[in-house]
């Protein structure tokens, strides 16, 4: 049996008036009335989902990020070397990887690439070239997937 105390010692010793009160909650399966085990249930029912939400994770494909991550740099390093300039002074210029990935073919991506640079002043073949070599096989980030434990 556990007990819960809604006042002090004294109170719930039995001396002294004041207000105290002592709450006796019998073990599960015990004998009570019902509507003290609808009660218990429901108690036991909003804590179990608190538990479980705070089991929630959200998991990444850290491997597929980190490729991710390494290409990203070495874009922003091939532009900086495209342009003459540092990060901070490159033109608005947006390579979206996913957006590449999901063109049809890598004709395409090249389109996407050329539209993108086009007012690059050096030549971007090159760079155009490589960044669909480095692409091939990746796959398009989806939303963290939820998974409850």
């Amino acid at each position: 049996m556990s007990v819960a105390t809604g006042a002090s010692e004294a109170a719930a010793a039995g001396g002294g008036g004041g207000g105290g009160r002592v709450f006796f909650q019998s073990p599960r399966g015990g004998g009570g009335s019902g509507r003290e085990d609808a009660v218990s249930a429901a108690a036991v029912q909003v804590q179990q989902r608190r538990h479980q939400q705070g089991k929630v994770t959200v998991k990444y494909d850290r491997k597929e990020l980190r490729k991710r991550l390494v290409l990203e740099e070495w874009i922003v390093e091939q532009l900086g070397q495209l342009y003459g300039c540092q990060e901070e002074e490159m033109p608005d210029v947006e390579i979206d990887i996913d957006d590449l990935l999901d063109a049809a073919n890598e004709e395409e991506r090249a389109l996407k690439l050329q539209e993108t640079l086009v007012d690059c002043y050096k030549p971007t073949e090159e760079f155009i070239k490589e960044l669909l070599t480095r692409i091939r096989g990746m796959r398009k980030l989806s939303p963290p997937q939820k998974k409850s434990i």
